[in-house]
């Protein structure tokens, strides 16, 4: 199984997110928690386009 551009961008974008996501938690910043939030959600997405274009291209 082959990871393709989209996979290993979602899959950074969501672990960054993440990462934010938790900073805002702990030091109580609402915005970047937000934000951590939105760009781990946007991994999620682009890492399943990548999922679909793989399965379309091995068929």
């Amino acid at each position: 199984m082959s990871i393709n551009k989209d996979q290993v961008k979602g899959q950074t974008n969501e672990v960054i997110g993440k990462v934010k996501e938790t900073v805002g938690e702990v030091v109580g910043n609402k915005k970047l928690e937000i934000e951590g939030a939105i760009q781990k959600n946007i991994g999620i997405v682009q890492s399943k386009v990548g999922d679909v274009k793989s399965a379309i291209t091995k068929k």
